[in-house]
């Protein structure tokens, strides 16, 4: 019976001959080529429990091959590291769940860039890429002048209020000034006619004749 059974559980699909695992992982994609990484994406059949990843990274003339394994995670993506310069790689993607492995993913084929290249001709965000860049350029250069503009706010508060503080200090030193003055013009009038009156009291000297 068992000899009868196999040939029939080998020709069922995969699904339905372990009905406990996953299926594989579809849409898988390379994005974000550079010289030495790139970034690997894939999408999971709703309804399926999938407790994580691996992935098969090979270099397609065969001189290393990596298995990338998380467990735990939610992830559906993954960075692919310390790739050669110009070189072709294949991966394929594979869910792990509750109770095993899923089928390998369809092979993905990328080349990784050359040092002297920036972006990939054939990248499907290359745009998204560039628009990133530009906004961060944009966002830098926005608050670089909101600094800048605060910053002479600043120095024009600081300098108004010192011209203040100085008109009232000049304002002040004037008025001691002028009330310092004034006292000592009205003790110095009256010695003036108060002087000549004193010269003018002076008896002069009288003569007196006396007739024998």
């Amino acid at each position: 019976l068992r000899h009868l059974l196999l040939p029939l559980s080998c020709a069922l699909p995969w699904s339905l001959a372990h009905p406990d695992r996953p299926p594989s992982p579809v849409n898988v994609t390379v994005t974000q080529l550079k010289a030495n990484s790139a970034t690997v994406s894939w999408d999971v059949p709703e309804g399926d429990v999938v407790i994580g990843y691996a992935i098969l990274q090979q270099r397609q003339d065969g001189q290393m091959q990596r298995f990338i394994r998380e467990v735990n995670t939610t992830n559906r993506a993954c960075v692919l590291w310390d790739l050669a310069e110009d070189a072709d790689y294949i991966i394929q993607v594979q869910s792990i769940g509750l109770y095993g492995e899923s089928q390998a993913s369809k092979r993905v084929h990328f080349r990784t860039l050359k040092e002297t290249d920036r972006l990939p001709s054939n990248s499907s965000n290359q745009g998204d890429i560039t628009m990133e860049g530009l906004d961060k350029d944009r966002q830098l250069q926005t608050g670089e002048i909101i600094i800048i503009v605060a910053v002479l706010l600043m120095w024009a508060a600081v300098i108004a209020l010192f011209c203040r503080q100085y008109d009232i200090i000049k304002d002040n030193d004037s008025n001691n000034n002028k009330e310092k003055t004034k006292p000592s013009s009205e003790h110095s009038t009256p010695e003036r006619p108060s002087g000549g009156l004193l010269r003018s009291k002076k008896k002069s000297p009288s003569v007196n004749i006396i007739e024998v």
